[in-house]
């Protein structure tokens, strides 16, 4: 009984002064860019790792924490790119603050799949996906379009509010797309709200486009109406990043 109450005493006593896992990755940190501040931590998939958060950036740290690794895991057994799996996941959590009343869709009827737009209305590339917003729609694709103003193009905030705040937002934004312009109107908007999400979580360029697991979709895809129905009809089989 005495070795067992020992025991029990050793076990507590080692819970109390063992380091969480955010102390360990914070002072592994601290001792490369004492600066740098880590946003969140978790158990890695990798074995013996964290996983931690630095921004938009994911880095490994080794539990006992000697190691910090910057890049992409892979699991060459399944072939999946760990790393942009978690990316993925982190960007589905933060879209989660930007809800439908934050948007503005162009949806069919009965849409088939979905996909997230950061856009600038001052964007050539931004321009030209929306005019082929009939033919998304028509391949089943709803397009959810968030406000992205970048700040080459000064005034896009001020368009982007503007377009929001018009009686009908649809019938403005693709006005503003073809290149009237939305006026000067104001209120209350979710353009600066939008913005600093998609900063937070890597996004600094236009049209970026996720698709409903979080991965991103690159512009030769993304600019295709024909092209993106066929990949999101592979990432419905193949989530990058479950939901």
């Amino acid at each position: 009984m005495r070795y067992l109450l020992g025991f029990i005493l050793l076990l507590i006593a080692f819970n109390v002064v063992a380091a969480t896992p955010e102390e360990t990755v914070q002072t592994a940190f601290s001792k490369l860019a004492p600066q740098v501040k880590v946003d969140a931590v978790q158990e890695s998939v990798v074995p013996g790792f964290y996983e931690a958060l630095i921004g938009s950036q994911l880095i490994y740290v080794s539990k006992d924490g000697r190691f910090v690794l910057d890049g992409s895991a892979i699991d060459a057994n399944s072939q999946r790119d760990i790393t942009e799996a978690a990316r993925a996941k982190n960007r589905l959590a933060s879209l989660k603050q930007i809800g439908p009343d934050k948007r503005i869709i162009f949806a069919p009827e009965n849409p088939k799949y979905s996909v997230t737009v950061f856009t600038d209305i001052d964007c050539p590339f931004c321009r030209r996906f929306h005019q082929q917003i009939d033919a998304y729609n028509k391949a089943g694709i709803a397009v959810e379009y968030i406000f992205l103003p970048l700040d080459i193009h000064p005034g896009a905030d001020k368009k982007a509010e503007a377009v929001w705040c018009a009686i009908d937002r649809k019938l403005a934004f693709t006005a503003a797309m073809n290149g009237a312009d939305p006026g000067t109107a104001t209120c209350v908007n979710p353009v600066a709200e939008s913005t600093r999400i998609a900063h937070a979580i890597g996004i600094s360029g236009t049209p970026t486009m996720l698709a409903s697991d979080g991965s991103r979709i690159a512009p030769q895809i993304s600019l295709s109406p024909e092209k993106l129905a066929v990949e999101l009809e592979h990432i419905a089989n193949n989530p990058v990043a479950s939901r």
